[in-house]
């Protein structure tokens, strides 16, 4: 019969602990050879992970780089204040890329579904060429869609911020590879091998604070396309939807106007991780409509440069 060494007992890692420990490898290593790396944060559950992360890797300093989100201005009220709650609570520095601005002036068109997601890219692409960005952390995770799953920790993007998935930088043993010429940028995922369940876990042990739609709450909606839209200044109901009003959670947030709610009773972690644990669908397959455009919809805008 074997026996367990105590002493070697006590240095192993939970799941959890392994994942978090890879992230803050990750974050401090793109710290360490890049320039000017910045994290993108909307205010969802996984940059608010990603953000916390960053956090724990430079304590007791400050986090060392800004924050940028991409606004669409469809975005959920109760997102925005949390995001600007958080950026004052920690002391970062705020870029915001606006669509809105864009629609504006002209160098973008509303499209005819009225949702904006598609619509980030080139102010995305903007915003990293014009504070000379050279690392772009996102929340990213493998299992959330199939063209996802295909990136690497460390993506290289091109001088137009494109993405070519057929060629990707090998990932041996931990090892990343940073390297790139001027007007190129790299992604970086510290999350890419976490899964919805280990983000919600991890948030119930870290005792993270989320924006309170993630929860369950009474809301008026209505049913499009298998999804429960919010009635609102972005989405309204056509001739034949009826409104009404559910308990309903967010499992990941957006553009309001293409992200839909799910039936829950869900109204703490627990609550969530039981759930998350029983699905088979993912979040984003589940609630995300700009995902449905097309069988490669998610890839076709990460080749033209977005998240």
């Amino acid at each position: 019969m074997s026996v367990i060494d105590p002493a070697r007992a006590t240095y192993r890692l939970s799941q959890l602990d392994w994942l978090e420990s890879e992230a803050i490898h990750i974050i401090r290593e793109v710290v360490a050879e890049f320039e000017r790396p910045v994290l993108l944060f909307s205010g969802g559950k996984d940059s608010v992970v990603m953000l916390h992360l960053a956090v724990k890797a430079f304590w007791p300093s400050p986090v060392p780089f800004p924050v940028l989100h991409v606004d669409t201005g469809h975005n959920f009220p109760e997102v925005l204040a949390y995001r600007d709650a958080t950026v004052e609570r920690l002391g970062l520095r705020l870029e915001v890329a606006s669509v809105q601005d864009y629609i504006d002036d002209g160098r973008l068109r509303e499209r005819a579904d009225g949702t904006r997601n598609p619509l980030q890219t080139q102010p995305l692409l903007d915003a990293i060429e014009g504070h000379k960005f050279d690392a772009v952390f996102g929340g990213g995770r493998r299992d959330e869609e199939k063209a996802r799953a295909k990136e690497r920790v460390f993506s290289l993007r091109d001088e137009f911020g494109q993405w070519d998935p057929r060629n990707q930088r090998p990932e041996l043993w931990n090892l990343y590879n940073g390297r790139h010429t001027p007007g190129q940028h790299v992604r970086v995922f510290p999350l890419s091998n976490w899964t919805e369940l280990d983000v919600w876990q991890y948030i119930g042990r870290e005792k993270i604070e989320l924006p309170e739609l993630y929860y369950a709450h009474e809301r008026d909606v209505f049913e499009r396309d298998g999804m429960l839209l919010a009635v609102g200044e972005f989405a309204q109901p056509r001739d034949g939807e009826t409104v009404e009003n559910r308990q309903v959670r967010y499992r990941t947030v957006g553009d309001m106007s293409c992200t839909g709610a799910v039936e829950s009773p869900a109204v703490t972690v627990e609550d969530v991780i039981a759930e998350v644990a029983a699905t088979r669908v993912t979040e984003r397959g589940a609630t995300r409509a700009d995902d449905r455009i097309s069988e490669a919809a998610m890839e076709d805008r990460k080749k033209e440069g977005y998240f």
